[in-house]
Parts: structure tokens; C-alpha cells; sequence
């Protein structure tokens, strides 16, 4: 009898402690969302006949309930819900990793990433999508581009634009391309904050932020010895001091202490991205001849509407333009694909 007590007794003590380890664990404090105020610019008045009169303002996108936890109110009614588009990211992102094809023997390849960080515009969805079809059909690159993206409308079809995915695209990357020749080419769209965050948002999914600190460090963890990187973003300058190197190229929308503009709900593209991609990259397959159209025609573009000077910058590293004009000379570029914002246009296979 006094054995069976104590069994007893010895299984209602480990009751009461599973009990509170459950409770514990269950009812554990939300993790502290990583969002950053970001300055969200846009233009007053239409430049390519893409925006409307608008204000730069600094703000959060996190929203927060009475309670303090994140709001999901905002969230599509339609879509799956924040805790299944959670679980259904390494799905996502093996269907979009399966989707890449193999090198092209003989020749410099190039690789892309397509990384649209802030779900709250279309701009920057509309962005990455563009990217993708510009690459395909006319740089040679079809099944070479990864799209990551935040946006309402893709939540079940494409990956999150967050830090793991970014990471797991490049580690894909690096198994498809020969790293010591390919290129890859790594294109962020979002907003940026004036200490050099760009903003990673899908509320209320509590995502990570990345820095210009951060990227040097995620980049290095893979072994490309050839890289171009885009920063869309304001106050994007930042990233060339921690980027810049041999075999990388940098181009940023913004110098380090200034905003770009164009974005916003009823722009379609920022001013940047249409003037770099939309516009040179139709005329020109070389980055830095079109970084320089694209330069010249922000800058009409602020002068007309009287805007201070968002000066985009570009950083080329020992061995990247060289390397840049063998994969030019791998093909001839296709003809000047039009834009249309991603909602109206068929989903590539």
C-alpha cells in the first residue's frame, strides 16, 4: 500500500508540473514585434503617371490591440490565416526552388532574388513580379529568378520576403549557380529608416528587420564571389559602406541621409524602379549605363516637382563590371518587355 501511495503521490506532483510548464509556455508573452518607424515617401504629384499627391511621414506598420498583442484585423479574410502562412513556408519555398533551372553550361549565368518587404503597398510586389518577367524574357534568365514577397494577395502562392527565406533562397542559389563565375543579382523594394533599416512587414506576423549591417553578414554565410545589390529604399546609401568589396556591385535609390520617392497605395511602381528597370534595363543591359538613365531621370523627375534630391548611388568593386560584360556577351537581349502591375497580369509557371 505505502508503495502505491507513493506512485500516486509521485504522478499528481508530475501532473501539477506538466500543468505548469503547459500554462507557462502557453500563455507565454507575445515575442516583441521587430518592426522600425520607416520613412514611407512618396510624391506629391504624378511623375511617370504613377502617384498622387501624398506626404512623407515616418511612422510604424505594426498595429496593436487593446491588450498590447498584435492585431490581425487588417488580415484578408480570404487568405490563410497568419499561424497557416507561417507553417506553409518551407512548402512555398521548395515549390519555388524546384521552379529554378539549371545553369547553362559555357557560360556566365546570372541569378536573381526579388525580395518585396513591406506587404502594405502593391508597389513593391509589383516591383519584384516586374523583375522576374524583365529576366526572363529578355536577359536570358528564365528559371533564374526567386521571387520573395510580402503582399495580401500571395500569402498562398509565393514565399515571405523575411530574413529565413532570403537566407534559404541563397543557399538555393548557390547550389544552382557555379559560385565562382555566376552572378547574382539580389533586389530589395521596400521602405528604409534613416538609420539604415529596410522595414520587413506582413502584419501581424512578427517578422525580423534587416540592417545594413545585417546583409554583409547573411551574403557572406554563401559563397558568390560575384554580386550586384539593389537597395530600393530610402535613405539606401547606407548600405554601400558594408557591401562594398571586389566582385560586388551596390546601387542604391537614395544616398545614405536622403529619401527616394514613388511609393504609396495608388503608385503602381517607385520612382526608382520604374527609371531603373522599366525605363534603362529596356534600353541597355548594362547595370551601370542604366543606373546612370535611371540617375538622370529621377533627378528630372525632383526637378520638375521640386523635391530634394534623392541622389542614387553606385559602388563597383575590383572584377564585377568585367565579369558583369561576359554574361552580357553570353546573349542577346530580347526585345523591351511593357510593365503591368502584378494584379492584372497571369502568375508565371
Amino acid at each position: 500500500m505505502m508503495r502505491i501511495a507513493l506512485t500516486a503521490l509521485l504522478a499528481f506532483l508530475l501532473g501539477l508540473g506538466t500543468m505548469a510548464v503547459w500554462q507557462a509556455w502557453h500563455f507565454r508573452p507575445a515575442p516583441a514585434p521587430h518592426h522600425v518607424a520607416v520613412d514611407r515617401s512618396v510624391s506629391k504629384s504624378p511623375a511617370p503617371a504613377l502617384t498622387v499627391p501624398a506626404t512623407a511621414e515616418t511612422t510604424s506598420a505594426t498595429q496593436e490591440d487593446s491588450s498590447g498583442t498584435l492585431s490581425d484585423r487588417g488580415w484578408p479574410h480570404d487568405a490563410p490565416t497568419p499561424e497557416q502562412v507561417i507553417y506553409s513556408q518551407s512548402d512555398l519555398l521548395d515549390k519555388a526552388i524546384a521552379q529554378l533551372h539549371p545553369r547553362t553550361p559555357g557560360k556566365v549565368n546570372l541569378y536573381a532574388i526579388a525580395f518585396a518587404g513591406d506587404g502594405s503597398e502593391n508597389v513593391f510586389r509589383n516591383e519584384a513580379e516586374y523583375l522576374q518577367r524583365l529576366f526572363a524574357a529578355r536577359f536570358d534568365a528564365a528559371g533564374h529568378v526567386l521571387v520573395l514577397e510580402n503582399n495580401p494577395s500571395t500569402l498562398a502562392t509565393r514565399p515571405l520576403a523575411d530574413w529565413s527565406n532570403l537566407e534559404s533562397a541563397l543557399d538555393a542559389m548557390a547550389e544552382k549557380m557555379d559560385p565562382k563565375q555566376d552572378i547574382l543579382l539580389l533586389y530589395l523594394t521596400t521602405h528604409g529608416s534613416e538609420d539604415h533599416t529596410l522595414l520587413v512587414d506582413m502584419d501581424p506576423l512578427p517578422l525580423d528587420q534587416i540592417g545594413a549591417s545585417d546583409l554583409p553578414g547573411i551574403l557572406a554565410e554563401h559563397p558568390f564571389r560575384y554580386r550586384v545589390v539593389v537597395v530600393n529604399a530610402c535613405y539606401s546609401g547606407g548600405f554601400i559602406p558594408p557591401l562594398r568589396g571586389n566582385g560586388t556591385m551596390v546601387i542604391t535609390a537614395a544616398r545614405s541621409d536622403r529619401s527616394s520617392f514613388g511609393c504609396g497605395e495608388q503608385s503602381q511602381l517607385t520612382w526608382f524602379g520604374h527609371a531603373f528597370l522599366v525605363d534603362a534595363l529596356n534600353r541597355t543591359a548594362n547595370f551601370r549605363d542604366a543606373f546612370g538613365l535611371a540617375r538622370q531621370q529621377v533627378a528630372a523627375w525632383e526637378k520638375r516637382d521640386d523635391y530634394q534630391p534623392s541622389d542614387p548611388q553606385i559602388s563597383a568593386g575590383e572584377g564585377i563590371a568585367a565579369q558583369l560584360g561576359k554574361w552580357r556577351g553570353g546573349f542577346a537581349p530580347g526585345a523591351a518587355i511593357p510593365f503591368a502591375p502584378a494584379s492584372s497580369t497571369a502568375r508565371p509557371e
